[in-house]
């Protein structure tokens, strides 16, 4: 068996992993399809009976057959009764490839770099930090686990046996797709005080593609986008792309501080205000009903749109929501970007802009670049979610749970960091702003907090002269996870202290 040339080949070549998933037989076929591909097994090339070959592979006779079967059935051999297993040539065959390597199973590895220039982008580079440990706070992400998967596969299952479905995916159906976006704008109409109809409208898969093809549009280099200061790094990281010019304005008790805006810029030389009315990111204040006033006037007298950003609309504890700018908007100066379906698991939240309809319809074109297909299916549950009244029953009911966590993580900050942080209990949102007083170095918190299985991203760590701060998200921890969170926060915090 071992003076064989092809079982040689075989054992240098064929490798099993029993870890993955994936089963033998197919492990083993798609090796030896490889070869066959690359030209080490040529047509007419007699493979190893079922017996040798499991002996070869240690592995079961019946692996060897079922191999050999699957190899028979793409077209890669020949399985002739009482003669053997025969290497043939496919009827769609692609091109041989001719190893130089001595090692024929790493004959051919991927270039690592490009032959040739292009355009790098260090506004780009993924913050995402990879983490061993148990616990992660975030800047404020809905728990996943909260998600109705049972019925949410019923309704999946449902929507796929739809026999209409087909079709509508294999042409454009105008009246569906106005379907869900007068669903939607119905939705929204009655709880966000807007009056739109689907004109006003497109959804995206998220909040970013929304923001992304609004820069498109609206942004050139060197324009200047005015941000709150410490705002959000994801939509900083999109207007940069752009190549804007990024300016800074203050944060106070009262959100954005509009007299800045008057007394440091002047008319038509400010392309657009980035804002983020409902709660600040990430200091969660919200923009007074008098400031909204004010930079709405201040929009229509200098020339500049609003892009208003309302991620965390829908999850309020107590009182009433403050209507967004865009409810009041009579001048179309403000563009409205909003998440919907935050309770559900992400394949079924969506984003949506809401524009005047001559932005919407370029907007529109673009995403049809971007994203032609969209989700037929996502947007058929949705549909029906919000006519039968489950996305708003779910959400209140969610509602209850994250003010729960609210509340515990704010008693026990209360019990561990009274003495050494200052926060406000936000009335909605699954986020707290908390400072440090007096100050730490939040890198050193960090680095103690990893060592006890608490990962602190980057992301939402906050610290210059002024400032040290948290962006606590607690939606996606129970209140026995955030306890045992807090508790790892203060033994972090006390070895930062004593060092």
């Amino acid at each position: 068996m071992t003076d064989s040339p092809v079982n040689a080949l075989f054992k240098q070549l064929i490798s099993l992993d029993k870890s993955i998933s994936q089963p033998l037989y197919l492990q083993v076929s798609g090796q030896i399809v490889n070869a066959i591909q690359r030209g080490y097994l040529t047509k007419g090339t007699m493979l190893p009976g079922t017996r040798v070959f499991s002996q070869l592979l240690k592995v079961h006779r019946n692996t060897a057959v079922a191999i050999y079967e699957e190899l028979a059935s793409q077209g890669w051999v020949e399985i002739i009764p009482n003669k053997g297993t025969f290497v043939i040539e496919p009827e769609h065959k692609t091109a041989k490839i001719k190893a130089t390597s001595q090692k024929i199973n790493e004959a051919y590895t991927h270039a690592k770099t490009t032959g040739f220039p292009f355009q790098k982008s260090f506004h780009l580079i993924s913050t995402v930090q990879l983490t061993n440990a148990k616990y992660t706070i975030t800047d404020g992400k809905p728990d996943l686990r909260l998600h109705p998967v049972h019925q949410f596969t019923r309704w999946y299952s449902a929507a796929m046996k739809r026999k209409t479905l087909i079709n509508k995916w294999n042409k454009t159906d105008e009246f569906f797709n106005s379907v869900f976006q007068t669903q939607l704008c119905n939705y929204l109409n009655a709880t966000r005080g807007f009056h739109i109809n689907p004109t006003n409208l497109i959804n995206t898969r998220s909040t970013e593609m929304s923001l992304y093809i609004v820069s498109q549009l609206l942004i050139k280099p060197k324009d200047i986008v005015l941000v709150g200061h410490l705002s959000n790094y994801a939509s900083n990281m999109i207007f940069q792309q752009t190549g804007a010019s990024i300016k800074t304005i203050p944060v106070d008790n009262d959100g954005l501080d509009i007299e800045y805006i008057k007394k440091h810029f002047i008319k038509h030389s400010i392309r657009c205000v980035y804002v983020c009315a409902h709660r600040d990111y990430p200091t969660t204040i919200k923009l007074s009903a008098e400031r909204r006033l004010e930079l709405l006037q201040l929009a229509k007298e200098y020339g500049f749109a609003i892009i208003e950003d309302d991620f965390d609309y829908d999850f309020q504890f107590e009182g009433s929501a403050m209507l967004p700018m865009t409810s009041a908007d009579a001048n179309g100066m403000v563009i409205y970007l909003g998440k919907f379906g935050q309770s559900l698991f992400p394949s079924f939240q969506t984003g949506f802009i809401i524009a005047p309809e001559n932005l919407i319809s370029e907007a529109t074109n673009y995403l049809e670049l971007l994203d032609k297909q969209g989700d037929l299916i996502q947007e058929q549950i949705l549909s029906e979610l919000i006519n039968e009244g489950e996305i708003y029953r779910l959400m209140k009911k969610n509602i209850v749970i994250y003010k729960k966590r609210r509340d515990c993580l704010c008693s026990l900050l209360t019990t561990y960091f009274s003495e050494t942080t200052q926060w406000e209990i936000p009335s909605g949102g699954l986020a707290i702003w908390l400072q440090f007083q007096p100050k730490i170095s939040l890198v050193k918190l960090a680095k103690e907090a990893e060592k006890d299985g608490l990962h602190l991203p980057k992301t939402i760590l906050y610290q210059d002269k002024n400032t040290c701060a948290i962006r606590f998200g607690f939606g996606h921890l129970n209140e026995e996870e955030i306890e045992a969170v807090i508790i790892k926060l203060k033994s972090a915090y006390d070895q930062v202290i004593l060092k």
